[in-house]
């Protein structure tokens, strides 16, 4: 199970591969997840946004789970599976079946497209801590409509079984606060502000740039804890560009794009409502990458 003390540096977000047929491409999950094991990352994140986890069946997660398993039994990097849904019931059978298939703790979003209140949004998560699996929440109002105040994250992290949270809110003013106060660990999930939130308190990122470069991405972290500051910043400014493009449309097509050029995966296939990227930004992307 995930303890607080494990809550630092680079997490990463898989995609979920597809062939062109639209199933799940586990040959190309096999390959591509055991490279990003071997870049020694903190934290393997399967089924979040970058998976495409409104798409994918509970069937196809549970396989996922199983397989993520598999390939993680001999190494000491934890499992974290994305459970949280817009339906506070469904969220906790997903959490339920990620806890007895073996997670090491879940990823819980704050409830998309409803809308609740913070009152809604503290009982959401209640109810998904009860279950007893650790649980990471996960705050992005860009894509749920509705974020987390200060003293709603603050509720929710005093939680027990809640063990850090994901903070995707936009700006670095969330992350100052909590770290203020004293909560427990935050990851930047914003990847473009991941040095500033650093030194606003971050104990690491959640990042879906870090499916590209990893490595780099994990020298930024050790800089900063290091003290090396100055290595940290010039090794964060290098990656903007490549970041800037992967955000330029909606995750993570530009990085299945990447990641199928590269040949991690197999195709760059998502699932309706998302597509592939534009012809302009394949040649951005071309041009960055043969620099």
């Amino acid at each position: 199970m995930l303890t607080e003390q494990q809550i630092y540096g680079i997490y990463v977000p898989v995609v979920t591969p597809f062939s062109a047929a639209g199933e799940v491409d586990l040959d190309s999950y096999q390959h591509y997840v055991n490279n990003i094991i071997g870049n020694n990352i903190q934290g393997l994140v399967v089924n979040g946004t970058t998976g495409e986890s409104p798409t994918v069946t509970i069937n196809e997660l549970q396989l996922l789970i199983n397989t993520s398993r598999e390939l993680l039994q001999s190494s000491t990097i934890p499992l974290i599976v994305g459970t949280g849904t817009n339906d506070t019931a469904s969220t906790i059978a997903r959490t339920e079946l990620a806890g007895n298939l073996g997670a090491d703790a879940v990823l819980v979003v704050v409830p998309y497209y409803s809308r609740p209140s913070q009152e809604g949004i503290i009982a959401h998560f209640r109810k998904a801590a009860e279950v007893g699996v650790p649980v990471i929440a996960y705050d992005i109002p860009g894509r749920a409509g509705v974020g987390m105040s200060v003293d709603t994250a603050r509720t929710i992290l005093d939680m027990n079984n809640v063990v850090g949270l994901k903070d995707c809110s936009g700006s670095p003013t969330l992350v100052s606060e909590l770290s203020r106060l004293g909560s427990k660990p935050v990851l930047c999930g914003d990847d473009l502000h991941f040095y500033d939130m650093l030194g606003c308190g971050a104990a690491g990122g959640m990042l879906a740039s870090a499916n590209v470069h990893t490595a780099e991405f994990i020298k930024v972290y050790e800089y900063f804890a290091s003290g090396q500051l100055d290595l940290a910043k010039e090794t964060f400014t290098k990656l903007l560009p490549l970041m800037r493009l992967l955000f330029k449309e909606s995750n993570p097509a530009p990085i299945k794009w990447i990641l199928s050029k590269y040949g991690e995966i197999a195709s760059d296939t998502l699932r309706l409502p998302m597509t592939s990227i534009s012809q302009g930004l394949q040649q951005e992307l071309s041009v960055h990458l043969s620099r």
